[in-house]
């Protein structure tokens, strides 16, 4: 319908290649896209250096089980992605390359599990059609480019999913039915919404019901096995970590069993403490853009929809699954873009079949031919603006940098994007609005994966800072920081020593100017625009200016004669953090 629907060249290839032919070169393809940039980049914020900086401990401490960031527990999320991501520093020596190889896999495999379900339930042709889809939705390569977990519980859940319909609507076999579970387990200990694939099961039941199902009978004791997998599974983890602070039982680690397993998980979906959005958020704000033209596809395929809904039971279960999850995260009033993303391959794969052999609404072609060419001038327009310095995007720019030149760089870059979009709807002229949607896509996504990432690194990182803070420092001083976020930690070449993660400014000022009176040549870092009741900054030196906030160093000239004690005595230190920058 998509890769085929103008393009007689692309007809006759899907004629030619065989099933395994075409995920081979789609697999290679989207290699090419995920895997460029990988090793130009460091880990950018919010979440990608947390998560590196945890798993460069773990292979320099020795200690996996739980994650430290900083010398502290990081109780905020279970260890599976850190592990995997200190696994292929472990194996490469290379952070830059390692924290990015998790997510890139998982786009992999999700890719090849929605292709071959496509394959199973219905076609070669809905199996092409839903990777391209797939591909095409933003949000996709975004994550598969990214360190973060979202993209690769979205992978264990797709596998789940991929697990239950094999054994319901192409089986019976229950090896699939007990992977679908395993995975679920694997995903509760990335993420805790693993479980999401659960939802599909009353659907799925339900179709096994009807007469006309034309399915094959099998035994049901087979199905309390499930869960058992799955919390088999889930003990992998939870019984040594249980064990773990039995043994060790201190407050500390008690705090991260309790955070990990009690308010990270049923606290955080029912009272969420961040990210606040309304009930509405994922419906208007992120899955219209972040999954642009699938929704639209949808909507201009609803004569499509009401036929298959009554005759392809497959159809309706897959999609009204993506429904129910997508009810799940919007009752929780915390609310994230990336929070959806599971729900993804999945509805690209009903969105597939769908469309399959149907006529599309006659207002979709120009709705995405107006936001091709309003996405193109866009871009051009921004770089224009960067080039003339209007204070708008000067303003924003200097958020990161003082250089005027980087200004005029990012100038030609938006440009350079904005003319290859562009030139891709010109050159694509003849084939589907979608291919030329597509083909925009692929170019900005490999531009921006190379002169992109170059572009960006030195503006996404704290190391400016570092630098001028290191060239300040004497050759045997220790360098103190102060309200800060992991990205500082992973980029410095010197030890550092914090106060704790999680802890009121005031504390972590008061445990400063404790550690300053306990030794010689002590200086600590803090923002320019904090209010400081234990230093006075006058006469600190100016050491720039990352991620939006401009930093001071402060020595013991700025210390003033008393400082009230802090609630609790907390102090972490570091030790070369940074040497991953020169391997």
């Amino acid at each position: 319908m998509f890769v085929n629907s103008s393009a007689t060249w692309l007809e006759q290839q899907l004629t030619k290649l065989s099933q395994r032919q075409w995920l081979l070169a789609w697999l290679v393809f989207a290699g090419v896209i995920i895997f460029t940039g990988i090793g130009l980049r460091s880990p950018w914020p919010a979440d990608e250096p947390r998560f590196a900086e945890i798993a460069r401990e773990m292979v320099d401490t020795g200690q996996w089980l739980i994650p430290m960031r900083g010398g502290e527990y990081y109780p905020d999320k279970p260890p599976v992605f850190m592990w995997t991501i200190a696994l292929f520093y472990w194996v490469t020596g290379n952070l830059k390359v390692a924290f990015l190889l998790p997510s890139a896999l998982c786009g992999l495999i999700t890719l090849a599990a929605v292709y071959d379900l496509g394959c199973r339930l219905w076609s070669k042709r809905i199996a092409v059609n839903s990777v391209f889809l797939l591909l095409l939705a933003p949000q996709f390569l975004l994550q598969a480019k990214t360190a973060q977990i979202d993209g690769m519980v979205a992978c264990w859940i797709t596998l789940s999913c991929y697990g239950l319909l094999r054994h319901f609507l192409d089986g019976p076999s229950w090896g699939w039915y007990f992977f679908a579970w395993a995975f679920m387990g694997l995903g509760i200990i990335t993420k805790g919404v693993g479980f999401l694939p659960i939802l599909m099961l009353p659907l799925l039941f339900f179709v096994y019901r009807q007469p006309n199902a034309n399915l094959s009978p099998a035994p049901r004791w087979p199905l309390a096995l499930g869960p058992l997998i799955m919390l088999a599974v889930i003990a992998l983890w939870l019984i040594p970590m249980l064990l773990f602070v039995n043994k060790v039982h201190t407050p500390e680690i008690i705090a991260y069993r309790d955070n990990i397993l009690f308010r990270q998980t049923g606290e955080r979906y029912l009272n969420s403490w961040g990210h606040i959005k309304p009930w509405y958020y994922f419906i208007v704000n992120v899955i219209p853009v972040l999954w642009f033209p699938l929704p639209f596809l949808l909507l201009a395929s609803l004569g499509s929809l009401r036929k298959k809904v009554t005759t392809r039971p497959d159809v309706w279960v897959i999609l009204l699954w993506v429904l129910l999850v997508v009810i799940f995260f919007s009752l929780s009033p915390g609310k994230r873009g990336v929070y959806v993303l599971p729900a993804l391959p999945m509805f690209a794969l009903a969105v597939a079949a769908i469309t399959d052999n149907h006529r599309l609404a006659s207002w979709l072609k120009p709705l995405v031919t107006s936001v091709h060419w309003a996405i193109g001038f866009l871009l051009i327009s921004i770089g224009i603006i960067a080039w003339n310095e209007l204070p708008l995007l000067a303003n924003k720019i200097a958020q990161y940098t003082q250089d005027i030149s980087d200004l005029h760089t990012a100038g030609t870059f938006f440009v350079s994007i904005g003319i290859l979009w562009i030139a891709a709807w010109i050159v694509f002229f003849k084939q589907s609005v979608f291919i030329r949607f597509f083909a925009g896509l692929m170019a900005v996504w490999l531009l921006y994966s190379t002169w992109g990432y170059i572009l960006l690194e030195p503006l996404r990182t704290p190391r400016n800072v570092l630098v001028a803070t290191e060239a300040q420092l004497p050759a045997d001083a220790s360098l103190g920081i102060i309200d800060f976020s992991e990205q500082y930690i992973l980029f410095s070449r010197l030890d550092v020593t914090h106060f704790g993660f999680g802890t009121s400014f005031q504390d972590d000022e008061r445990n400063a100017w404790l550690w300053m009176t306990e030794g010689n040549n002590r200086y600590v870092l803090v923002e320019a625009d904090k209010t400081l009741e234990c230093f006075d900054v006058k006469g600190a030196t100016d050491v720039g200016v990352a991620h939006r906030r401009r930093w001071l160093l402060i020595g013991t000239e700025q210390r003033v004669d008393h400082c009230p004690p802090p609630s609790s005595r907390r102090q972490f230190i570091t030790r070369n953090p940074g040497h991953w920058l020169e391997e």
